[in-house]
């Protein structure tokens, strides 16, 4: 009988999963700190610098400060930039949109999740951009269930935010997340072709990260190596959490109340 293969994409133990939930508490308390720190007139190195306090003040170091090179203590981009934004002197003006990545190293254990946060009155059109993008977030988190196939949870993202006529980032994906920043399995925001699916199994852990633009889909990365924009310069939201796989539920490990709920930005509630 040939010898069954295992699986490339790893079970933690319920050890781990104690230290995960830690590293990933802190880390969403240093993202909800660091999005209430915005407001029109900051630059996002103030930002960027805030964050690092935090990041300290807790007692964790970044994940992202010198990962492969990338020089910034987390993410933080305005409207048109997709990811992978870098600190600078650019200022935050009332009616932008700003995205913000945290990931930490508490105890050895990774929390990885981001927001992105209106900055006092946005337009209408940004408003839906933000609650589709999160509502497609937790649309995906529901499939984190043992049994169930993760091109489902990856597809409903999709699926979800063309109903808006929106577009999901192909070039960038979520995945595993434990000890190193990125683990298997990749976590695409559409469905894969031609290709078999993985079968999720409790234990797994999953950054979720729907990158979610209102126009084209592509992307171009800016002459820092880093920074990615969309490539008709349209705004881009962004949502991430690190969610537990169960048998029965998933467990978001980075819990926060919602940043983008459909009437907090004065629309009617989006349909499933």
């Amino acid at each position: 009988m040939a010898k069954k293969k295992k699986s490339r994409i790893p079970i933690k133990t319920a050890e781990e999963i104690n230290l995960m939930r830690a590293a990933g508490e802190t880390a969403s308390e240093i993202l909800q700190a660091t999005a209430a720190f915005i407001e029109a007139g900051k630059t996002t190195r103030e930002i960027d610098e805030f964050a690092a306090r935090e990041i300290e003040k807790h007692g964790c170091t970044s994940a992202f400060l010198n990962y492969r090179g990338f020089p910034g203590n987390v993410c933080v981009g305005l409207n048109e930039c997709v990811v992978h934004g870098i600190g600078d002197e650019q200022e935050v003006k009332e009616g932008d949109i700003v995205k913000i990545d945290v990931g930490i190293f508490k105890n050895g254990w990774i929390g990885d999740n981001a927001t992105t946060v209106p900055v006092g009155k946005i337009d209408d059109a940004s408003k839906t951009l933000l609650a589709a993008t999160e509502q497609s977030l937790f649309n995906a988190i529901e499939y984190a269930v043992e049994g169930n196939r993760l091109w489902d949870l990856c597809g409903s993202v999709n699926s979800y935010v063309r109903k808006f006529k929106f577009t999901v980032v192909r070039d960038l994906v979520g995945h595993g997340v434990g000890k190193e920043l990125h683990e298997e399995p990749q976590v695409p925001n559409y469905r894969p072709m031609g290709k078999r699916s993985p079968v999720l199994k409790a234990g797994m852990i999953l950054a979720i990260e729907p990158m979610v633009n209102a126009g084209t889909s592509h992307v171009e990365t800016l002459a820092d190596g880093w920074t990615m924009v969309t490539a008709d310069r349209a705004n881009s939201a962004h949502f991430e959490h690190t969610v537990l796989v169960g048998k029965e539920a998933p467990e978001i490990l980075t819990w926060r109340p919602r940043t983008a709920l459909p009437e907090q930005l004065g629309i009617p509630e989006l349909a499933l």
